[in-house]
């Protein structure tokens, strides 16, 4: 089984900022979510956490695992959009966020990664994970945009048109066979 859970809340969250590749730390809510889930998760065996080195994300699994003997592991391939131009910015607001993730126009950024390139990269992060932890528990630590594409990989949801990213809750659990 592989589970899936976006890292806690942090400030930026709460101001609605793009926070991409900064590092941004949990807030107490946050903190609060993440311990949340590993009490939803104290009776499940997991047999490794993969996190994005992102701190959000670092402390979130470490929270998680809490006193527990489950290595935790940082795998840069899991980490949020490269958001570039536009982290700290405001979606909607100081750029056009529909337009961020149109898979048809695949629009190539200055710094920003492009969405062709994003789902790409989670696409072959998840096949890896399954073939490196086959028939074990995984527990992922990533953020909302990750999180998005493996829903839409496990729910063989093709992009086509603007790609459809379904909204992630901070600290929302999902589960995939």
């Amino acid at each position: 089984m592989i589970y899936v859970t976006r890292h806690g809340q942090t400030d930026w969250n709460l101001l609605k900022k793009t926070q991409g590749h900064i590092d941004i730390e949990l807030n107490e809510t946050g903190i609060k979510q993440a311990k949340q889930v590993g009490n939803e998760l104290s009776n499940t065996t997991l047999d490794v956490i993969l996190c994005s080195p992102l701190k959000r994300c670092k402390s979130t699994a470490e929270i998680i695992c809490g006193n527990r003997n489950i290595p935790i592991i940082e795998v840069e391939e899991l980490k949020e959009r490269r958001f570039g131009e536009f982290e700290g910015k405001k979606k909607n607001v100081e750029y056009d966020w529909e337009e961020f993730w149109n898979w048809e126009s695949n629009h190539q950024y200055e710094q920003a990664e492009n969405v062709r390139d994003f789902y790409y990269r989670i696409s072959n992060a998840i096949e890896k994970i399954k073939r490196e932890y086959n028939g074990k528990n995984v527990l992922i630590v990533s953020h909302a945009g990750v999180c998005a594409i493996i829903y839409c990989y496990f729910n063989n949801l093709k992009p086509n048109g603007k790609l459809k990213i379904p909204k992630t809750g901070n600290c929302e659990l999902s589960i995939y066979n």
